[in-house]
């Protein structure tokens, strides 16, 4: 059975993932944009449920500006949590599933090694604070909600780490990066697909299906934002990728502060879903091809 799956966001770096992907898949997506629904009006986000009758719900759209949400937690909330929570309302018991996107950002990162899924919430941040709310409204609005918590998120399109190192290498300054915080790097890609792959199997599940509730996704491997700075030159740039300055996060102050580690455990996803997320090296290595390809076909 083709799956018809309403997905809110259509720039953001896992939702052109969710569009570039979905033809492989026996799904039929359709994808609203922010001109067809802004997230600052959350009943009619719930009117646009109801008027596509998919069967499963996919929101792919937030507010993602980390330091700006400092300025101005309530838009954030309204973004984040409300109108997610009046989606999943709407979706309540009887109607389609929903698949909702979180992060490492709900924790402190001060327990000292991975954080799963049983582990207390503690986060420092408005963002943090804000995604959390969007958890807890999705997850008490809708029995069949499956919540992935993510990290580190990068592609090939978009900004992100990966363009943003790319793109200073090129300017040839000295290239300084923060070694210690740590944490898992995710593909968009890896994570759409999972999401794709798993489209059947949560739009015929019941509440109380273990496939609901609280999942952790980042690809495999931890390491600290001037390693990934690392492997990211190493992969594009080899014998002439730049030298990398470690920096600690107090010599970068930011109006919202960071957790030093938030590295996410996966292994309820591997359990659950039977699904090993891959080395993040093997993913950037094709982020980096894709990149390659961009700039040759520009």
């Amino acid at each position: 059975m083709t799956v018809r799956i309403l997905q809110f966001g259509t720039t953001g770096q896992v939702a052109r993932e969710m569009i570039r992907q979905a033809p492989a898949h026996d799904v039929a997506l359709t994808a609203l944009s922010r001109e067809d629904c802004d997230f600052e009006d959350p009943e009619k986000a719930a009117r646009l449920v109801n008027h596509h009758h998919p069967d499963l719900v996919v929101i792919a759209a937030a507010y993602t500006a980390v330091d700006k949400a400092e300025e101005e937690p309530e838009r954030v909330y309204e973004i984040n949590a409300e109108t997610p929570g009046a989606i999943a309302g709407v979706c309540g018991l009887n109607g389609p599933a929903i698949v909702h996107f979180s992060t490492d950002y709900v924790f402190d990162g001060d327990k000292g090694f991975p954080y799963v899924e049983e582990d207390r919430p503690h986060p420092i941040n408005v963002y943090g604070e804000m995604k959390l709310s969007g958890e807890n409204n999705v997850l008490s609005a809708c029995p069949r909600a499956l919540v992935l918590r993510t990290s580190w998120v990068v592609s090939s399109h978009g900004r992100n780490f990966v363009k943003t190192m790319l793109r200073l290498a090129g300017e040839g300054n000295p290239i300084r990066v923060v070694d210690d915080q740590f944490g898992r790097p995710t593909a968009a890609a890896d994570l759409a697909g999972f999401v794709l792959s798993q489209a059947s199997r949560l739009a015929a599940a019941k509440a109380g299906d273990p496939v609901f509730g609280l999942f952790h996704f980042a690809n495999d491997g931890e390491t600290s934002w001037k390693g990934f700075a690392e492997g990211i030159f190493a992969e594009a740039l080899g014998e002439r990728a730049p030298k990398v300055e470690a920096i600690a996060t107090a010599d970068r102050p930011a109006p919202a502060r960071r957790p030093l580690r938030g590295t996410l455990d996966t292994g309820k996803l591997e359990r659950v879903f039977g699904v090993t997320p891959r080395p993040w090296r093997a993913a950037l290595a094709e982020i980096v091809a894709d990149l390659k390809t961009e700039g040759a076909a520009a």
